[in-house]
């Protein structure tokens, strides 16, 4: 999927939103059977949402994915872990969508799948701590960009200065 909607080119990235064939395949490939959650970082999520309050889904999902996202919301009780739901129903780039929000409500960590996107973040905002969540590496990339394996790598990581 990431090579058939994002590119970067001359330091630029660019999503390209689906057309209406591409949108059905990937609303189908949304599913929850095709799309299991991670159950480790389901459990760690709900144990450290009872210690942070002000924790926040920031999503660039776009607005033909709304139903399958909210449909996940309520089966996994998403607006009770998180202070606020953010998403890019508006079909706006994605990096711009999370860099507009990550400046709007002062986000001082971040957490992301897609390294193109979360290093363009980084660059952008140089005083909040990124964590790419890769499945391979823990691993520093730049000053405010680690990659960890797993959700509960933070509980060391926040614990201490990076």
């Amino acid at each position: 999927i990431e090579k058939l909607y994002k590119k970067e080119s001359n330091g630029k990235l660019l999503y390209r939103i689906p057309g209406k064939k591409e949108q059905l395949i990937r609303y189908i490939s949304h599913h929850t059977f095709l799309r299991p959650p991670i159950k480790n970082n389901l459990s760690f999520l709900e144990k450290f949402a009872e210690t942070k309050n002000n924790l926040f889904l920031i999503s660039s999902r776009f607005g033909f994915l709304e139903k399958r996202t909210n449909d996940l919301i309520k089966k996994h009780k998403f607006d009770r872990l998180f202070k606020g739901l953010y998403f890019n129903y508006a079909n706006n780039q994605p990096h711009i969508f999370k860099d507009t929000i990550i400046k709007k409500l002062n986000i001082d960590v971040y957490i992301d799948d897609d390294f193109a996107l979360i290093k363009y973040l980084a660059v952008h905002n140089p005083k909040v701590q990124f964590f790419w969540l890769n499945g391979k590496s823990n691993k520093k990339i730049l000053e405010n960009l680690i990659g960890i394996t797993k959700l509960s790598n933070l509980t060391d990581l926040l614990a201490k200065p990076v």
